[in-house]
C-alpha cells in the first residue's frame, strides 16, 4: 500500500468517523445503533482497513523513535578522564543558615549556586564556624553527589573545606573560597586538565569517585586548592583557603 493511497484512505476514514459521531450526537443514538443506520455490512471492512493503517502507523512511529536522539537521555560520561573531572564543583554563596534541630554538629544551609532555587545542604561545621559567620560565605559546592538524609534533613551536595590537625589534636577548618568576582554557578576547572565532564550522581556513588579523589585533594604551600597539584580554577582566578597550607580538602 503506497503512502499516497494510505493518506487518502486515512482521510476518508476520518471523515466517515466524524460523520458517524455527528449522527450519534444529532439523533442521540448509541454507537451500535448509528452503525446499523450507516450499514452494518460495511463495518467489518471499515474496521479491517482502519486496523491495518493503525498498525502501519505504529510501526513507523517505533522506527522513528528508535532512530531519534532522546534529548532527555544524557550521553555516557567519559570514563577515561581524570577522576577529579568526573566531579562537579560550583561556585555558591550561603543565603540562609540555621542550626539543625536534631544534630549537635550540623548546620542546615540554603546555598545559591546560580540555579533555579537554592540548594539545601547540611554541613558538620558547628565546631568551627559561628552561625553569623556562615551567612554570606562564598564557597565551592560539590553538586553532583547523590542526595543523602542527614538526621532527617535531605542534603543535596556538600561544601568543600580544607582541614589541618595540630600536634595537640585540635583541628582547623576553613572553606575553600572562589575569587569574589567569580559568578555564582560557575563550574570549576583544573589547571592542566581537560574540561570536566561530570558523572551523574548515580555514577559518582557507584564508582566511589569522591573517595578516589580525596587522597589527591590538598591545599598547596600558597593555600591554593588543588588535586594532584592541578589548581582549582574559576574564570577569575584560583580557589583557596584563607590560611591553611598543605591541608586535606574534604
Amino acid at each position: 500500500m503506497t503512502n499516497e493511497i494510505k493518506s487518502r484512505m486515512t482521510n476518508a476514514l476520518d471523515l466517515i468517523e466524524e460523520a458517524i459521531l455527528d449522527l450519534e450526537s444529532k439523533l442521540n443514538l448509541s454507537p451500535r445503533k448509528s452503525l446499523e443506520i450507516c450499514g452494518a455490512a460495511t463495518t467489518p471492512k471499515f474496521n479491517k482497513i482502519k486496523t491495518e493503517i493503525n498498525k502501519e502507523k505504529k510501526v513507523e512511529k517505533q522506527k522513528k523513535n528508535k532512530n531519534a536522539v532522546n534529548p532527555g537521555k544524557k550521553l555516557a560520561a567519559n570514563l577515561d578522564q581524570p577522576e577529579i573531572c568526573k566531579l562537579e564543583f560550583k561556585v555558591g554563596i550561603i543565603s540562609k543558615v540555621w542550626v539543625h534541630p536534631d544534630a549537635d554538629k550540623l548546620y542546615c544551609e540554603e546555598i545559591d549556586c546560580g540555579e533555579d532555587q537554592p540548594r539545601r545542604i547540611a554541613s558538620g561545621l558547628r565546631l568551627h564556624y559561628d552561625e553569623k559567620d556562615m551567612l554570606g560565605q562564598r564557597l565551592l559546592v560539590v553538586s553532583n553527589l547523590k542526595p543523602k538524609n542527614l538526621v532527617g534533613f535531605k542534603s543535596f551536595g556538600m561544601v568543600l573545606c580544607a582541614s589541618l590537625k595540630a600536634e595537640d589534636g585540635t583541628e582547623k577548618v576553613e572553606f575553600i573560597e572562589p575569587p569574589e568576582e567569580a559568578p555564582l554557578g560557575e563550574v570549576i576547572t583544573f589547571e592542566g586538565l581537560p574540561p570536566p565532564e561530570p558523572f551523574s550522581p548515580a555514577q559518582i556513588e557507584k564508582r566511589k569517585v569522591f573517595a578516589a579523589c580525596m587522597k589527591g585533594m590538598k591545599t598547596t604551600d600558597e593555600c591554593l586548592a588543588s588535586w594532584n597539584n592541578h589548581i582549582f580554577l574559576t574564570s577569575k582566578g584560583p580557589c583557596k583557603s584563607k590560611t591553611i597550607k598543605s591541608g586535606d580538602m574534604r
